[in-house]
């Protein structure tokens, strides 16, 4: 079976934030960068399909030059191979130019199973994938806690909401995006670190870029505010005020 894995980097949830000049992005000249945890989770259950089916695991990444960094971390876990989308505009681009991206890179490769992460820990839309899924032309399928091969497809285990799960069959080639939690991710070895240094990261150019369907046009902190009302009287009019406040000003009931 041959999977690609896309995968980004992403601002370390430890650095502090910090907005840049023209307030439309985060600070990231001095930021420390990790891979995103979601794209951690669909590496490592692609790693495990390619264990159990045999295969190549492919990792792709669109993103500036610094997104290296967490290729080769994924080449240094078991990934065979890397491909890299570089283009600096990449790296604050909305989901259609990202998976307009990962989409050029990806068709070539003929793969049958193509997994991403549910979504970024910065911007957080889980877009790319279903997105990327459309422009591929392959059926998938979202939040993604379990994944069962067979000889004629997959198996795989959505989960929704209220606690209910849903077991849905497709075809091949198709796109899941993994949900976090579905496996216990394994480390990159000193083994692994010295073999990644050998393995193929091919670069690509970034397609033309389109016109943006998104655009950030602000960035900010949420400012912190806090407001006291002391409510007086006896305990039966307290309460009755309280609702009234909650009810029409708060409007929380």
């Amino acid at each position: 079976m041959k999977i690609a894995v896309c995968i980004k980097q992403v601002v370390t949830r430890e650095w502090q934030l910090r907005v840049n000049e023209r307030k439309t992005w985060i600070r990231d000249q001095d930021a420390s960068f990790e891979l995103n945890e979601p794209d951690a989770y669909a590496l490592e259950e692609a790693l495990r399909l390619k264990e159990k089916q045999g295969g190549e695991v492919i990792v792709c990444s669109a993103g500036p030059a610094r997104a290296g960094q967490v290729i080769r971390e994924a080449l240094a876990r078991g990934a065979d191979r890397a491909i890299h989308v570089e283009s600096d505009a990449l790296a604050t681009a909305d989901a259609n130019a990202v998976a307009d991206a990962l989409a050029a890179a990806i068709r070539a490769e003929q793969v049958d199973l193509v997994l991403t992460g549910l979504q970024s820990d910065d911007q957080g839309f889980g877009q790319v994938g279903v997105v990327l899924a459309e422009k591929l032309g392959m059926p998938h399928a979202t939040i993604i806690m379990e994944v069962q091969p067979g000889d004629s497809g997959l198996r795989v285990k959505r989960e929704l909401e209220g606690g209910w799960f849903q077991w849905v069959t497709l075809p091949l080639p198709a796109l899941l995006t993994i949900q976090s939690g579905i496996n216990q991710l394994r480390y990159a070895t000193l083994k692994g670190i010295m073999a990644a240094k050998k393995k193929e990261i091919r670069k690509v150019a970034a397609p033309a870029a389109e016109q943006p369907m998104q655009r950030i046009t602000s960035v900010a902190f949420p400012e912190k505010a806090k407001q006291t009302q002391m409510i007086g009287g006896g305990a039966a009019d307290a309460a009755k005020d309280l609702v009234r406040r909650l009810r029409e000003e708060a409007r929380a009931l």
